[in-house]
């Protein structure tokens, strides 16, 4: 979450960014609160951006604030919030999965007719053609290579593409009954953020601990940094209710789409959560040199995934349609201060409702109502 000052013009990208560091960094001269989990992953990614951002002496910039990841639940933590939504890890929430399972007996059919020939007694399947394409991406990203790669084909890689954008649509978007629910706890803390103010009463995956202490959860700095899973964030973006993720994609075929895991949360995805400033309303449109109307300082929000603006008018019609996707920040807290209760956290975390098949969950809640 970054808060920026008033728009200004630079001459270069260069210069832009350094000047804007340089205000963003200042924070009064006093360290910064940055935030990730214990699991060792968590805490390496946290420590290697850090350095990177800060320089190898980040300690002397900022103090990394670990949160307890424990998958029995006992430790409240919004960055790994599944951990707190039991239904989130049982068959409730498994429609993705189920899901990416018929998909891939579809589209790897011939793989697995043409691997079993190269493995005579073996007896492949198309979960093992599946793991198969599983280790080419993580060997990969590992070791910079995999040989399990070219056994198959370039529209084999498209399908297991969309078998990950099933996934994550039927496990922790908006096909999910605890896709909201999983990601409300870090959408509570965004917003008591951007209000100024500690959360002191239990709510949702809030570790109320350290939400109630500026010391822990400061409200005052220029730059916040957490560190969370890529499912978590999916989770995240579907707890704010970004809907133009929310097309239902189907298990037999592959249609045109927005929820691309690979464009939203691929290794190292970032949110990046901006306030701007404003001395005066911005246009809407940048069709002209011009860009304040007349009237008083205004300030506006934007989202940005991976460096790519999610324009906010379309998931929030109470957002004006922008070319800069930017919303006026009252507008968008007001439209935020439903969000809770849109995600049915307790029924849809503890609920005692039945599993609903791949495709009947629209909304990321049950659809099931609690009695």
């Amino acid at each position: 979450l970054a808060k920026t000052k008033p728009i200004k013009r630079f001459n270069s990208p260069l210069r832009k960014a350094a000047a804007l560091f340089k205000e963003l960094h200042a924070n009064n001269g006093s360290k910064i609160i940055a935030r990730s989990t214990t699991q060792d992953r968590m805490t390496k990614s946290a420590e290697y951006f850090l350095a990177g951002f800060f320089g190898l002496e980040w300690p002397t910039n900022v103090t990394l604030l670990l949160a307890i990841e424990d998958s029995t639940g006992v430790w409240n933590n919004s960055l790994a919030g599944y951990y707190n939504c039991n239904n989130s890890n049982n068959y409730r929430s498994a429609g993705g999965n189920n899901a990416t399972i018929e998909w891939y007996e579809t589209y790897l059919a011939d793989a697995t007719a043409r691997l079993q020939k190269l493995a005579p007694g073996f007896g492949w399947t198309p979960k093992d053609s599946y793991d198969a394409q599983s280790l080419c991406a993580y060997e990969t990203v590992a070791y910079g290579y995999s040989q399990f790669c070219g056994l198959f084909t370039y529209e084999e890689w498209q399908g297991y593409e969309y078998s990950i954008d099933i996934q994550f649509a039927g496990n922790n978007a908006f096909q999910s009954p605890t896709g909201r629910a999983v990601g409300i706890g870090y959408v509570q803390e965004v917003l008591a953020r951007l209000q100024h103010h500690t959360i002191d009463s239990p709510i949702a995956q809030i570790n109320v601990t350290l939400d109630n202490n500026t010391a822990t959860f400061p409200l005052d700095q220029s730059l916040n940094f957490d560190f969370s899973h890529d499912t978590n964030i999916m989770s995240i973006l579907t707890a704010f209710g970004f809907t133009q993720f929310a097309q239902f994609l189907p298990s037999d075929r592959i249609v045109p789409h927005e929820l691309v895991v690979s464009h939203l949360e691929p290794f190292a995805a970032r949110l990046d959560i901006e306030i701007i400033n404003a001395p005066a309303p911005v246009k809407a449109s940048r069709n002209n040199t011009d860009l304040y109307e007349e009237g008083k300082a205004t300030k506006y929000i934007h989202f940005i995934l991976n460096q790519r603006t999610i324009p906010l008018h379309r998931s929030f019609p109470d957002c004006e349609e922008r070319d800069d996707g930017w919303c006026e920040l009252d507008i968008f807290l007001a439209v935020q201060s439903k969000s809770f209760e849109i995600s049915q956290y307790d029924w849809a975390c503890n609920g005692d409702y039945e599993a609903v098949p791949y495709g009947e969950v629209t909304n990321g809640v049950p659809t099931q109502t609690s009695s």
